[in-house]
């Protein structure tokens, strides 16, 4: 089964969907004419107060809840891997779908603001289900797709962040799996059960603490570095349009595999085009579309052009200034090669890793909850709430390859209905 999964993987986060993300996020970024240019608007937007809807968290809350679902493993461990097998090209191309990937991701934000739905209680609820319900008018793709958000929220989630945290904290102590799993489990269980205003707020104060944080350390790292920036810089470039694989310490930099990875990588990142981000955008209190989408764009912004870059210049750099650093280091731990040489290093990213593991669990469960929602009604949601804390704990304890491989194809399968929703309903976007 295994094998099987991993073949479906490989060729749908190939081409078909390399074509469909990457061609989505280039077109609405001409389509709206370059939102990229809005970028610092939508910064000082998202800490700018406004007079929002009082049953819905701000528009900020809405960004930190997203950023915390994506901030994390992938920009650690997934950079290194990228920039490893791929080459120091992968880099480049995994900055350039973050940026042409804004516009696609202000149009699923927009969207879901416009489509939304208001609750009993008077607060919103929305995401790419309800667009597919309200603006396609099918009721059986909007089910589809809020199945594969409470299936990916299962997996990655909850059971992959779980067992993420488990290995993090063995590299700081011989720490037993189990307590791990337990004092996970509780620790989201106390705020998840506090509904969308208490993982709101959870989300941000600890978000932007361990974002700046975490940039903090790698521009410490690229001031240590800095005589091997300039020739770094231009090696990235070089190798992301190069036809030949280039030595020093990676495995391959042509320009087709630097491409694949980069790209993949960024769009994995992200998830601009999977719609996950529009979910938390839609509970905001903002009556304007245009504004929630801005703000939630920046999301891809903070993620990928920022976080991504810093991480893949840490370890280039690093690997030109210490050639025999990475050896002994596996493709994912050339950050953790590059942290040693921070004093305590190796446990400040030991500890990140299980910080921004934490705020993914978070994050996550609140997209569940609402795939619920949609599917059964709010009576579903003490069910799922259990299942979800429980799975944390399962995680934390069980090898993750088969939960991997099957959340990779869920991905892949909330892609296609969020992309057709973009794509049908393109002129009731605006800018």
């Amino acid at each position: 089964m295994l094998s099987i999964l991993e073949r479906i993987n490989q060729f749908l986060w190939g081409l078909p969907l390399l074509f469909l993300l990457a061609g989505s996020h280039l077109y609405f970024t001409i389509r709206l004419r370059f939102p990229q240019k809005l970028t610092l608007k939508a910064i000082r937007l998202s800490v700018t107060p406004e007079r929002e809807d009082v049953s819905g968290p701000s528009g900020f809350a809405a960004l930190a809840t997203t950023l915390a679902a994506t901030l994390g493993t992938g920009n650690i461990i997934g950079v290194s891997t990228a920039v490893a097998v791929g080459g120091p090209g992968a880099l480049f191309w995994c900055w350039i779908t973050g940026i042409f990937g804004m516009a696609t991701c202000y149009g699923e934000c927009y969207l879901s603001v416009l489509f939304r739905a208001r609750r009993k209680d008077g607060s919103f609820a929305g995401g790419p289900m309800y667009v597919l319900e309200k603006g396609m008018h099918s009721r059986p793709l909007g089910m589809l797709y809020a199945f594969c958000v409470l299936l990916a929220a299962f997996g990655v989630g909850c059971t992959t962040q779980a067992s993420a945290i488990t290995e993090a904290a063995g590299e700081l102590a011989p720490v037993s799996p189990h307590l791990v799993g337990i004092l996970a489990a509780v620790t989201a269980g106390l705020v998840t059960l506090g509904g969308v205003r208490s993982i709101a707020s959870f989300c941000t104060r600890m978000v932007p603490a361990l974002g700046f944080f975490y940039i903090a350390c790698c521009l410490w790292l690229l001031i240590l570095n800095r005589d091997c920036l300039p020739s770094a810089c231009s090696l990235i470039l070089r190798s992301a349009f190069s036809p030949q694989a280039a030595a020093g310490g990676f495995i391959g930099s042509t320009v087709q595999s630097a491409a694949r990875y980069g790209i993949a990588r960024g769009l994995f990142t992200n998830e601009a085009g999977i719609g996950t981000a529009a979910i938390a955008a839609a509970s905001s209190g903002s009556s304007d579309p245009r504004r929630q989408g801005l703000i939630s764009m920046t999301a891809v912004f903070w993620d990928t052009v920022v976080m991504c870059a810093l991480t893949g210049l840490v370890i280039v750099t690093n690997i030109q200034k210490h050639p025999a650093s990475a050896a002994g280091y596996s493709p994912a731990s050339l950050t953790t090669a590059a942290f040693t040489f921070l004093p305590g290093g190796a446990a400040i990213l030991s500890l990140s890793l299980i910080a921004f593991a934490l705020t993914t669990l978070i994050g996550w469960c609140y997209y569940g909850e609402r795939a619920v929602e949609y599917l059964f009604g709010s009576q579903g949601l003490p069910s799922y709430h259990l299942c979800y804390i429980v799975m944390i704990y399962i995680g934390a304890v069980l090898p993750m390859s088969l939960v991997w491989s099957v959340t990779d194809l869920i991905n892949a399968l909330m892609v296609f209905p969020s992309c057709l929703a973009l794509l049908a309903l393109r002129r009731r976007i605006r800018i």
